[in-house]
């Protein structure tokens, strides 16, 4: 049996066990209560959000280096502080033009908000507040904690906050948030597009087509390049939480705001080819991916990749301007990250360290490629990130 589609419970706790269990039941009645069926998007959501219960709400989602220390997956500002210190040069540059302050989203372990204090501490551009949009209690708990042991001196300038202001000034970061947004699954077979959603077969959580309704199918043929062109059998995702999520920051930013977005995902054109015909959603689990999203709710990451034009058209919708979009390794590259790397001929283990990072985040063979940057702004300008290969015309 292949390994990477295998979701082993060896070193689950009763407790983790019992949560999923619970997660798993609430489900099951909501699917009774809604007459046998939800659509996987509902599915989605509570398996990642409920409250006490959902992956990242419940404390189970592990941010860390690797299977070695039971972490689920990896993210950039975990493998160096190179990216942190890379991204602090168009966050400073945002602070310094609009006197605003920023809002990460989400904020994993807490390396990045740490970080990226302590680089723009050294560029003269501390903002007067940092606030982090985080629904995990236990996250909360770890970034404070993060911040407190990496960036002490700066750590009361850090607050949490439970809803997007209603206005935003400032800078808006958003490293592999996207991704996590809930998404609704469309299927093709027999030349009719149904929608896929989830039902129950006992205790046991199914896969459940049904008719598609006008407003999905009007967002799926918006969404792709030409649905004639694709092949039967076909599944793919529709982003409608991204662009709501997308659209409500962009009418919030105030003059010379901007939202910056890291991910892995494609424009339309990649996004819906013809060859991806079994779509982009997978589960994490120990630094293991999964088709078998339906596992163990509440005890594995689930992600579908960012359909970038989907970004860019509820931003423009909502009167925001495209800044750029381009590659991480094109973005951190003319954000300067080679002359970050520091060491020398005494201290050639630490440079090697920071080497192997800088590799990993701009090797085409690594995050490089699949990795893409967005800035949305509410008013055109020049961004640092962007004066490299620019991919806007790809949106």
């Amino acid at each position: 049996m292949d390994e990477r589609h295998t979701a082993s419970t060896a070193t689950d706790t009763p407790e983790a066990l019992a949560v999923s269990a619970r997660l798993t039941a609430t489900i099951l009645d909501e699917i009774d209560r809604e007459g046998g069926w939800i659509p996987f998007s509902r599915f989605m959501d509570r398996a990642l959000y409920a409250p006490g219960l959902g992956y990242y709400s419940a404390g189970a989602a592990k941010v860390g280096d690797g299977p070695a220390d039971g972490s689920d997956f990896v993210t950039a500002p975990e493998l160096s502080p190179l990216f942190a210190r890379s991204l602090a040069r168009p966050v400073a540059q945002v602070l310094v033009e609009s006197g605003g302050t920023v809002l990460e989203l989400g904020g994993g372990s807490g390396r990045l908000s740490a970080d990226l204090l302590l680089e723009l501490e050294v560029l003269g551009a501390l903002p007067s507040s940092y606030r982090m949009l985080e629904v995990s209690a236990d996250f909360r708990e770890r970034q404070a904690a993060t911040v407190r042991e990496r960036a002490p001196r700066l750590a009361d300038r850090v607050c949490w906050i439970d809803r997007i202001p209603d206005r935003i000034e400032g800078i808006v970061i958003g490293n592999e948030i996207l991704d996590a947004l809930p998404v609704e699954l469309v299927v093709r077979d027999d030349e009719t597009w149904r929608v896929r959603g989830v039902a129950r077969s006992g205790r046991k959580l199914i896969y459940a087509d049904r008719p598609i309704a006008k407003g999905l199918h009007h967002a799926l043929e918006s969404s792709t390049t030409g649905l004639q062109a694709l092949p039967s059998p076909y599944l793919t995702e529709i982003h409608l939480a991204l662009r709501g999520l997308v659209a409500s920051l962009t009418a919030a930013l105030a003059s010379d705001a901007v939202l910056l977005f890291v991910d892995y995902g494609f424009p339309r054109s990649e996004y819906f080819h013809p060859q991806r015909s079994g779509g982009t959603l997978m589960a994490h689990r120990r630094h293991r991916s999964s088709v078998d999203v339906l596992a163990m709710p509440g005890l594995q990451d689930i992600t579908a990749h960012v359909d970038f034009s989907a970004v860019a058209d509820a931003a423009i919708g909502a009167g925001g301007h495209l800044l750029g979009y381009t590659t991480q390794a094109s973005f951190l590259i003319d954000c300067g990250i080679a002359d970050l790397v520091e060491g020398s001929a005494a201290d050639v283990r630490r440079w090697a360290v920071q080497a192997r990072a800088l590799q990993t985040l701009v090797s085409e063979a690594e995050m490089g490629e699949l990795f893409k940057v967005i800035a949305i702004g509410s008013q055109p300008r020049e961004l640092v990130g962007f004066r490299g290969r620019d991919r806007r015309t790809s949106l």
